[in-house]
């Protein structure tokens, strides 16, 4: 249960280059794949864990083989975001930019193609988001560890004051009504 038919480095070699394939096969697959899970997706990311399982444990089941294994996978993970934090550049380099999905209402199609999302995916986020419509955003932006950010077009200031002014009209229209009953109730 504890005797490692294989060498400790073998098995730390293993998951080192299996996590590093993964995050470089992750990267050049897209944002995606983080972003919404549909069921193809969700396939995918659960045969992927198993196929990976067999190439960083090759024929060593053995307790201590996935303990050394869990330790380095979780070892190389801390490793990177340590580096990731001190190395901004290099941080912005493997984690990709931003994509601008829509600006000002205005949906940019080629940008939805590229990361191969759907207008009804696209869709189903602003409604997550309390919007039915492109148009009622400002900006969506599909970030590169793959959430979305939404924000919603926010009133001119035209728009606020011309809000404002109809508000002191309708309450004068109420006085002036008020006066008229009041008037009216007196004659």
């Amino acid at each position: 249960m504890f005797h490692l038919p294989v060498p400790v480095v073998e098995k730390v070699l293993r998951s080192v280059i299996m996590y590093l394939c993964l995050i470089v096969f992750l990267r050049v697959f897209g944002k995606r794949e983080l972003a919404q899970l549909n069921p193809f997706d969700l396939v995918v990311l659960l045969t992927l864990s198993n196929t990976v399982q067999n190439a960083i444990i090759g024929d060593d089941n053995s307790v201590t083989g996935g303990i050394i294994g869990a330790f380095t996978l979780l070892a190389i993970n801390w490793a990177m975001m340590w580096l990731l934090f001190r190395a901004p550049k290099v941080n912005a380099a493997l984690e990709g930019s931003p994509a601008t999905l829509i600006q000002n209402g205005e949906l940019d199609e080629a940008v939805l193609r590229r990361e191969a999302l759907t207008l009804e995916e696209l869709i189903s986020v602003l409604n997550k988001n309390g919007f039915s419509d492109p148009g009622e955003v400002e900006i969506c932006v599909l970030e590169p560890n793959g959430t979305f950010y939404v924000k919603g077009k926010q009133p001119s200031s035209d728009q606020v004051e011309r809000a404002k002014l109809m508000s002191a009209l309708e309450g004068l229209r109420a006085e002036v009504i008020a006066l008229r009953e009041q008037i009216a109730g007196h004659s």
